[in-house]
């Protein structure tokens, strides 16, 4: 399929953190900040995508306007943060799975989370074509906007996750219907709707959808971040992915579908 993203490639974050635990521990024990703040910047990037991913979300929700914060505003805190905790820390998964832990509490004491408004989840089946491409056209045009804080990266690029439809898709049933969307629309195309059927979607299925499909964390993982049982984790991602699919097929493969 076209649209398969490497695993490896994808999960390189996980590979730094893990290889930069042990020189955060030891330089804490020699206390050596400067040494240590330099480990800490080498995992800094990737944190920082995930920190305006959530806050331009927050802002083109109308939580906040443009500006009220920036991602630093957020590093600055998880540098102590890290250092004031990091020898309490047992090995490198924990340290992994604390990183984001710690980075959602920071946000959400600052963010107002939104009301669980499950409108949109609950008719998400009676769109037609038409209005999911009036959906996109204006999604397309928020996002290129004054909304989006590009000046606090250099990579201009940092909330394009890159979905593909193996994120949409998982059981061996779908294979036919893959292949015919990877037929119909190009992976641009299948990111770009993904991410704004995503934009619609509650919060909670948001960011479990995002944690495993971009962190490859697993469901005891994201319930240990979210500090949530499993099974509400697991219902999340089930949904999430249940309305992304709806949406594919009512969009590009009903015909009935196309007024």
């Amino acid at each position: 399929m076209k649209s398969t993203v490497s695993y490896s490639q994808k999960n390189e974050f996980k590979v730094i953190v893990d290889h930069t635990f042990s020189d955060l521990v030891s330089s804490k024990k020699k206390a050596d900040k400067m040494a240590f703040n330099q480990h800490v910047l080498k995992i800094v990037p990737a944190i920082k995508k995930y920190i305006n991913g959530r806050l331009s979300t927050a802002i083109k929700k109308g939580h906040f306007s443009q500006g009220k914060y920036r991602a630093d505003d957020f590093i600055d805190q998880l540098f102590i943060e890290i250092y004031d905790h990091v020898d309490e820390i047992k090995d490198e998964k924990q340290f992994y799975l604390w990183l984001f832990k710690k980075t959602n509490e920071l946000l959400e004491d600052t963010i107002v989370e939104e009301e669980f408004d499950d409108f949109f989840f609950k008719i998400i089946d009676s769109y037609s074509r038409p209005e999911w491409d009036a959906m996109e056209e204006k999604f397309t045009k928020d996002a290129d906007g004054d909304f989006v804080m590009i000046e606090d990266l250099d990579d201009r690029s940092y909330n394009h996750n890159d979905y593909t439809l193996n994120h949409v898709f998982i059981e061996d049933n779908e294979e036919e219907l893959t292949e015919k969307l990877d037929e119909e629309i190009t992976e641009e195309a299948i990111d770009r709707h993904i991410q704004m059927v995503l934009h619609n979607l509650p919060l909670p299925m948001r960011i479990v959808f995002e944690l495993s499909t971009q962190q490859h964390l697993s469901l005891d993982d994201i319930a240990e971040i979210r500090n949530s049982s499993i099974s509400e984790v697991q219902s999340l991602l089930k949904d999430a992915r249940r309305a992304l699919q709806v949406s594919f097929f009512n969009r590009y493969m009903n015909s009935s579908n196309t007024k």
